[in-house]
């Protein structure tokens, strides 16, 4: 017969607690570990701070952006994931006609839209030669997925301006397109 060596009880009492916080999830996950820790400031009406985690939980929409640098550099297509500006905004309590939003960035970059182009309006549009088109319908969301994976810091993440449209073949000019967005704040006028 072999001889069975029990545990010190503190040691088992410290495998079995540690076993049952890995079966609650209170340790978290790897998905919990690979979340940026980054917030997103909506200010208006009301202030309110979003954690990352907050704003994908958030009803998303998805399309094709292709943009244009102010150097002629064109950058995608590319699918882009995110929730809409405009959502955002309501969340700021809303604007008005001629409200202006202003959405920034960490790195103290800053682009002002009006109201029309939060509704995907007004922006200048082009076919792959850079000839400019009339506007397909355009939509503009923050950004949290390009391709399917998140988007990288060097891709203006973890949330970036994008316009996006329902055709892979729309290019729109870059410089709305706001890197690592930190704060969207609704201006009354």
């Amino acid at each position: 017969m072999i001889p069975v060596r029990r545990l010190p009880p503190t040691l088992f009492a410290v495998m079995l607690l540690g076993a049952v916080a890995l079966a609650c999830g209170c340790l978290g996950t790897a998905e919990d570990a690979d979340a940026p820790d980054w917030n997103l400031t909506l200010a208006g009406d009301q202030e309110t701070v979003l954690t990352f985690a907050e704003i994908r939980a958030l009803p998303a929409v998805e399309g094709y952006g292709y943009s244009v640098s102010t150097v002629g550099i064109k950058y995608g297509p590319n699918t882009y994931r995110g929730v809409l500006l405009a959502d955002l905004v309501e969340m700021a309590g809303g604007a008005g006609a001629e409200d202006l939003i202003y959405v920034s960035a960490e790195d103290g970059y800053l682009w002002v839209f009006d109201t029309a182009q939060l509704q995907g309006e007004e922006f200048f549009t082009f076919d792959e030669n850079l000839r400019e088109i009339p506007a397909p319908p355009l939509k503009v969301i923050l950004a949290y997925d390009q391709d399917g994976e998140p988007l990288a810091y060097e891709e203006g993440g973890p949330l970036r301006l994008v316009v996006i449209a329902e055709t892979p073949d729309v290019i729109t000019e870059g410089s709305s397109w706001v890197k690592w967005v930190d704060r969207i704040e609704v201006h009354r006028r």
